[in-house]
This record gives structure tokens, sequence and C-alpha cells, in this order.
């Protein structure tokens, strides 16, 4: 199906451009969301008619944005979560808990605008992509713990969980009997030495 597009799509085009897509790509997201019009003939002659008004709409919402992408140079999130000592979260962080995050520290972002190729399901520090208009993206930096302090180390670069097995490993010794019986206890008194000790 060809389509004009309305707004600059990754991968796809610029404003103006027509394009041929999938037919389920434009009938569910392209169309929907006003990113393009169908490529008919009266379509085109609409769009000529308003394309100086659409251009300079979407000049004045990228000026916007990179106005606000200014203030979020260097942005940081964190989020704290339950894991596994492995560092396996229990659930994972989605787009909408990252932009819930960013909407508190006082940042206009949707959950549309946070660009995440699979959902986060581990401790430590991720990369995620804000697109805040078509033409104007930035990257934040998640980091995901268990506890402020362990994000603070993060934020240092201390790998967490790596840092707690080698204290597991350092603590943890167990007393070894090659002579003891099978499902005793070392200092517990089996009850043939306690009768013996009688006797």
């Amino acid at each position: 199906m060809d389509v004009i597009l309305l707004e600059r799509v990754e991968k796809l085009g610029r404003i103006g451009d027509i394009v041929s897509v999938k037919p389920g790509f434009a009938r569910n997201f392209l169309l929907p969301r006003g990113k393009a019009l169908r490529a008919t003939d009266a379509n085109k002659a609409k769009f000529e008619a308003q394309r100086a008004t659409i251009e300079s709409d979407n000049a004045k919402r990228r000026e916007a944005a990179q106005a606000q992408a200014g203030t979020m140079t260097d942005v940081t999130v964190v989020l704290i979560r339950q894991a596994s000592n492995a560092g396996a979260l229990y659930g994972s962080v989605s787009a909408r808990d990252i932009a819930e995050v960013l909407v508190e520290a006082g940042h206009k972002v949707t959950k549309a605008a946070v660009v995440l190729d699979k959902p986060i399901k581990s401790l430590g520090i991720s990369t995620v992509k804000i697109s805040l208009h078509p033409e104007v993206t930035l990257e934040a930096r998640v980091n995901v713990a268990r506890s402020p302090e362990e994000a603070v180390l993060q934020a240092k670069g201390v790998d967490v969980t790596a840092d707690l097995f080698e204290r597991e490993e350092a603590g943890f010794t167990e007393a070894y009997d090659p002579n003891a019986e099978p499902g005793t206890i070392e200092g517990e008194e089996t009850a043939t030495e306690a009768d013996e000790a009688e006797a």
C-alpha cells in the first residue's frame, strides 16, 4: 500500500515522501496515528495544498522538543526493584516505569516516547532511547538496583552481583569430618555413643 508521510518515520522516510508499506502497518499504525495518508490523487492534492502548514507545524514541534532535550542532558533514572542474588529481577522494568520516574523528575515524557527494544530484566545500568519528536532523540541511563545504596555503587561502576558472590564465597566454610556418620551433626552424640559412655 502506498502512503504519503505526514511526519518523519524512522527507517521509512520524511514528510511528503510517498512510500510503499505493508497494508497492516499502514492500517494499524501509520493511518490511525496521523503519521500518513493513503496515496490517492485526492490526498496528494490535499497534502500539496497544506504542505507549508504541515511543515511549519512540524518545525514548531521539533523546536519545542529540542528545547526540552536541552533540559534532559545526562539524565539518569534510578529504579529500586526486588531481585535474586544472581541479579535477575522479579518482574521487569517497562517503558511506563521509566516514563513515570521521568515525569516525577519534572520532564514531560510519555510512555510512547520511551523506546525499549526489550524489557529490562536484570540489575545494572542500561541505556534507553527517548524520542521526544521523530527528529529529536536522546539517551537516558536507567540504573536498576535493589536499594539506593546499590544504585550509588552501580553508578560508580561496581558490579553488585559479583561483589555479593565474592562475599558469600569468602564468608562461608563448612567443617568436614571424613569419619562422620551420614545424617549426624558435629558435637551431637549418637545413641550408641551415649550408651557406651554410660557403661
